[in-house]
């Protein structure tokens, strides 16, 4: 799975970031990312049964500054709302015990060395991924390999103008005040998608990291080009390039739009409004939020 299209899937490690700054303190100075074509603005769509409104709006979590996507329409959705919610908890204190979470999940023992669990040839590639950064080769030896290889991968967005203060989810939480906030998963459960794997497979990912720091930016670029386009078939074809191991797939993306289309079937029973802000990529294409509940005899309509 490409890099970009994984980000693309969890809020987690934007979050984890945002409240972590030092995690990628090793990059230089960004630039400006070039900004989408804004023709008709990101989708919105909603469920509803006599009593109930659900609101479900795809996001990005990370975002180059200046992308202006919000308005009326999104607006009146939001702030009628009675509820928010998002993937994981998103709150100050929320993303405060998320940094304890990454010392607790993503450090490697003691007396151990990202290095070490590398061959040479590995090494060098990882590296000389690390001197296009500006970083020292022990920079992140302390680091599991999955935490290191999401560095990696947002270090270039960052270095791009892409930053978690613009993302979808920010933007969202500065306009709803005091109003009460849910989530769909725990960050503990998120980052344990990465924490689970084999470390054969965390040192997969992470060569995949290093090797592709070059491609998470354009591909990013593309994905938030339709996105901000309101084109979710379109986000859906950007995003399947890279769905190229299907138990991956399954794990980061079916099994969670399963999940979540069962919370949403739930909670019609309840009275109110509710929005959800999730990535754009569980709202697109085959086996989309929106399928599950199709299956589920539940109409979604596209309101925006």
């Amino acid at each position: 799975m490409k890099l970009a299209n994984l980000l693309a899937l969890t809020a987690a490690p934007f979050a984890l970031f945002a409240a972590n700054p030092a995690l990628a303190d090793h990059h230089a100075a960004t630039e400006a990312a070039a900004t989408p074509a804004m023709a008709k603005g990101p989708a919105l769509w909603k469920v509803a049964d006599e009593d109930t409104t659900i609101y479900l709006f795809g996001t990005v979590h990370v975002l180059p500054e200046g992308i202006e996507w919000y308005d009326a329409t999104i607006d009146k959705a939001l702030t009628g709302s009675d509820t928010f919610v998002t993937e994981i908890p998103m709150d100050p204190a929320s993303e405060a015990a998320m940094g304890q979470l990454a010392q607790t999940k993503g450090m490697l023992p003691a007396g151990t060395t990202l290095r070490s669990l590398l061959t040479p040839e590995q090494t060098s590639t990882y590296e000389a991924a690390l001197a296009k950064i500006g970083a020292p080769p022990a920079a992140f030896d302390q680091f599991k390999p999955w935490l290191t290889g999401l560095t990696l991968s947002l270090i270039p967005l960052m270095q791009q103008g892409y930053t978690p203060g613009a993302g979808v989810e920010k933007v969202l939480l500065s306009k709803i005040g005091d109003k009460p906030q849910g989530a769909l998963e725990t960050a503990e459960f998120q980052l344990g998608i990465f924490d689970g794997m084999e470390q054969s497979a965390q040192v997969t990912f992470l060569m995949e990291a290093a090797e592709g720091m070059d491609e998470v930016a354009p591909m990013l670029d593309r994905m938030v080009s339709e996105w901000a386009q309101g084109n979710p078939d379109k986000l859906a074809e950007v995003m399947n390039e890279g769905m190229t191991d299907p138990a991956v797939a399954e794990a980061l993306l079916y099994s969670r739009n399963a999940n979540w289309a069962e919370w949403i079937d739930t909670r019609l029973d309840q009275p109110g409004t509710v929005f959800i802000a999730v990535g754009a990529g569980h709202l697109a294409g085959a086996k989309s939020v929106q399928d599950y509940l199709a299956d589920k005899g539940i109409t979604t309509m596209r309101v925006k």
